[in-house]
């Protein structure tokens, strides 16, 4: 019997030790802030495509042998620059056969003028007629238009032979040639290949109407548009180092989707120490998706708490606020345009509340706390 009450006495008091360290510890430690407004630059995020501001299909105009080809694939080209050269002897040939026919009609337009001045002259004598001076009025307009007839041919077959001269219509990066020299090219043969512009460039993103029409309001004492600048983040995360502006938007909405597309230019300058002809010289490339933050030019005031403040249930997002007798309360809240960091409150929250922003898991509703100023955000 007195190893058992011995052994009951030693269990009961192991067992009561937990509850004495917890009632030595006391209310856990949590980290505060005070609610109060600061300047916030509101961002909205979608998702958005690298879109050239010209993007051109070289196509054949005249059927002939590809004789030269004048560029490096990849490479960037200037506005105007010679691309291919065509056979030119054919054309060349045509040219010249056309010129000598303007030449015959010239002559005979000549002698058209003068048969009907020898006519005219006449007339008032007794060899004249009048029946002659028609004739030779209509042989003469007859050889007026077969002139201009013959102008018309050799502008045609001049253009033909420029034709035989492919030059690059907007400057910009060309893609791979489709037919190496020797093939022949006719006009339905395809793109030979295709120059794509490189600065500026567009960046399309869709959103819904709502958030448009959210836009369109949220700025319209600022100026519109031009209070609102455009950041994308590039494929593999970093931010791109230029600013974009707002120059377009759909002037209907997507009937499938219910979103309008809108249109950001930004300037694409090659990468420091990059040059003209090489690979990956400029971040922006067209076709690539983007992430887009729509942001205001000028920040506004607003309650703002840490983002890690901010915790979600099915009810929605909320709060741990310190009351008066230092206790945790949840607060509903309803966010505003946040950012990465921060949680912008729209609704439930007042201006000098204090929130737990650090120790939030060790927080239960209506349980004290010890509450201390959290540490400021370390800034790398």
């Amino acid at each position: 019997m007195r190893r058992i009450a011995l052994s009951s006495m030693v269990f009961l008091g192991l067992s009561a030790l937990p509850a004495a360290a917890q009632f030595a510890a006391g209310p856990p430690s949590v980290g505060t802030i005070v609610v109060t407004r600061r300047a916030i630059t509101e961002s909205s995020q979608f998702v958005g495509r690298v879109q050239a501001t010209d993007k051109v299909d070289l196509i054949a105009r005249v059927t002939a042998f590809v004789s030269e080809r004048l560029f490096a694939e990849g490479a960037e080209v200037e506005k105007g620059q010679l691309l291919y050269r065509l056979e030119r002897a054919p054309f060349e040939a045509d040219v010249l056969s056309k010129q000598a026919a303007v030449q015959q009609n010239v002559a005979l337009l000549r002698n058209a003028n003068l048969s009907l001045a020898r006519a005219q002259s006449l007339l008032d004598t007794p060899a004249g007629q009048r029946s002659t001076v028609d004739d030779r009025e209509a042989a003469q307009q007859s050889q007026a238009a077969q002139l201009m007839a013959a102008q018309a041919q050799l502008r045609q077959s001049q253009i033909n032979l420029d034709y035989t001269e492919i030059r690059a219509p907007v400057s910009g990066k060309i893609g791979r040639s489709a037919f190496a020299v020797g093939n022949v090219v006719t006009p339905n043969s395809g793109p030979l290949t295709s120059v794509v512009s490189q600065d500026p460039m567009y960046v399309l993103f869709p959103i819904s109407v709502r958030a448009a029409l959210d836009l369109r309001n949220r700025y319209a004492n600022q100026g519109g548009f031009t209070a609102v600048q455009v950041k994308v983040n590039l494929p593999d995360g970093t931010l791109y180092n230029q600013i974009g502006h707002l120059d377009y938007v759909d002037p209907s909405v997507a009937a499938n989707t219910d979103t309008v597309n809108l249109r950001a230019v930004f300037p694409n300058p090659l990468r420091s120490g990059s040059k003209a002809n090489e690979p990956g010289n400029r971040d922006l490339i067209d076709g690539a998706f983007v992430t887009v933050s729509v942001e205001g030019v000028q920040p506004v005031l607003a309650l703002a708490v840490p983002r890690a403040a901010v915790l979600s249930d099915q009810q929605g997002s909320f709060v741990y606020v310190v009351d008066a007798e230092g206790k945790a309360q949840i607060h509903r809240v309803e966010l505003g345009q946040s950012t990465a960091d921060t949680a912008v409150i729209a609704s439930g929250l007042a201006e000098g509340e204090t929130v737990i922003t650090e120790g939030i898991q060790r927080v239960r509703p209506n349980a004290p706390v010890k509450a201390t100023p959290a540490a400021p955000p370390v800034k790398g």
